[in-house]
């Protein structure tokens, strides 16, 4: 039976026929057809018809030429993986300190400046794809290059941009985000339970504390499945992640865990590979494949640019803790290998948008790429690496986020030389039982808490 957490049955179908033939699952023409003959106003809510051709695309076997090795379990990822550090060289507790207050601080910065474009960013506008439609918008309002904080003017264009909270005419504080709200999530999951909590530790975390509606896509439907399977009084060993990641969850290598990277990189600072595998714990219930390494890339890379500020060595300490042979790290591999050869960020994203623009605006692995090109261009600098990820359109507060966390950690508070800062008032105020209303510095202290007890301290 289907059962929607995010769009109806009918969307879900159809992306799950792209999902298929991305994992090495070729669907047939005649499949294809049957789906397409459905119609989107008489057909969209016929979960019976959807049902059946949804278990049709569930049977399909795998291509034998298919040439990725992407195992879902930790170990099967390990054996994968190449050759890394694993964990670097200790940092003094008043540099960390310092560092987890920069790293939350651009945090909530780079998903500031992303979230009024962020659906400008994913569907573009009159014909534009994204990262056309905001340079226009930019344009038109005398503001290329991103410099600051979106501006709501009115410049007679017809484009438009949302959550006036985060624009610069209002902004005062980091409002409501999922790219915030999970890192608080990791927080409190490993204040409560410490370094040996479970996945589904999370997914308690998430039924207590975040409202239903501030779930999307793969989470969304992903703790449908949870709370689907596992009544409020019962044991939560009676579900496998394989379960709730798959079943009727065609987002499962989309961006959703990516986002969720950073709270597990901060309480393993200067342990990459520890930070890998609590991402790995927090992802592999409700995504699969790159939807897993996405976060635990990241991780990594986060965890990392405590000790390290070089872009391109960040960049390879975090491939070095997911398969060698995925499509995600062939993708950065070969954005690694394109770039010495563009003369800015944007002859970069015009590759990008050329190689990885089918994808969708959300998926892991383009706004991954998004990433890691504007901490190479923007040479690890706080103000432009997280100005060019928004620059590069499609998941605009996602990437920015996940940007200012590498970069803020990387500097800390000494190198946060940018009109970004300021306007936030060093305040967070999320939709998250519990943090209501906090500012970044008791973050941060509580953030070298749980460093201390995840080190063994």
């Amino acid at each position: 039976m289907i059962f929607t957490g995010w769009e109806g049955p009918l969307a879900l179908l159809e992306h799950e026929v792209t999902q298929r033939e991305y994992e090495g699952c070729p669907v047939p023409e005649a499949l294809k057809n049957q789906i397409s003959a459905l119609d989107d106003e008489k057909d969209v809510w016929d979960f019976e018809a959807v049902d059946g051709l949804y278990r049709q695309l569930e049977r399909l076997p795998m291509d034998p030429t298919f040439s990725y090795v992407q195992p879902n379990d930790l170990e099967g990822i390990r054996k994968e993986r190449p050759v890394g550090p694993r964990q670097l060289t200790n940092i003094l507790e008043s540099d960390l300190l310092d560092k987890f207050h920069g790293a939350w601080t651009g945090r909530a910065a780079g998903c500031a400046l992303g979230k009024p474009v962020e659906g400008m960013g994913i569907m573009g506008r009159e014909g534009m794809i994204g990262r056309q439609a905001i340079r226009t918008y930019l344009t038109n309002r005398e503001h290329w290059p991103l410099d600051f904080y979106f501006t709501g003017v009115d410049a007679g264009d017809g484009l438009k941009i949302h959550c006036p909270q985060s624009q610069r005419e209002n902004i005062a504080f980091m409002e409501p985000d999922d790219d915030i709200h999970y890192t608080l999530i990791a927080l409190s999951v490993l204040e409560k339970f410490g370094p040996d909590f479970e996945w589904h530790n999370v997914a308690t975390a998430w039924n207590t504390s975040l409202p239903y509606y501030a779930i999307c896509t793969a989470e969304a439907q992903a703790i449908m499945n949870y709370n689907n399977a596992v009544p409020r009084k019962a044991l939560s060993k009676w579900v496998s992640p394989e379960y709730t990641s798959t079943n009727r969850n065609p987002y499962r290598e989309w961006i959703g865990a990516q986002i969720r990277a950073d709270g597990w990189g901060y309480a393993c600072a200067g342990n990459p590979e520890l930070a890998a595998e609590f991402a790995y714990r927090d992802a592999c219930w409700t995504h699969r494949a790159n939807g897993i390494y996405g976060e635990m890339m990241f991780a990594a890379i986060i965890a990392a640019a405590f000790v390290i500020d070089d872009a391109t060595e960040l960049i390879s300490i975090g491939l070095s803790e997911i398969p060698k042979n995925c499509r995600l790290s062939e993708a950065c591999l070969s954005a690694l290998n394109t770039i010495p050869k563009c003369q800015d960020f944007h002859e970069y994203m015009d590759w990008v948008e050329l190689n990885y623009g089918e994808l969708n605006g959300v998926h892991t692995v383009n706004n991954a790429l998004v990433v890691i090109g504007s901490m190479i261009f923007g040479q690890m600098d706080f103000h432009q690496s997280i100005c060019r990820s928004v620059e590069g359109g499609w998941d605009t507060d996602c990437n920015g986020a996940t940007c200012g966390s590498i970069v803020g950690a990387s500097a800390g508070t000494k190198g946060l030389n940018s009109s970004l800062v300021a306007p936030l008032n060093d305040t967070i105020k999320p939709n998250v039982i519990g943090f209501q209303e906090i500012s970044m510095t008791e973050l941060a202290e509580r953030t070298l808490e749980v460093y201390k007890c995840v080190a063994g301290q």
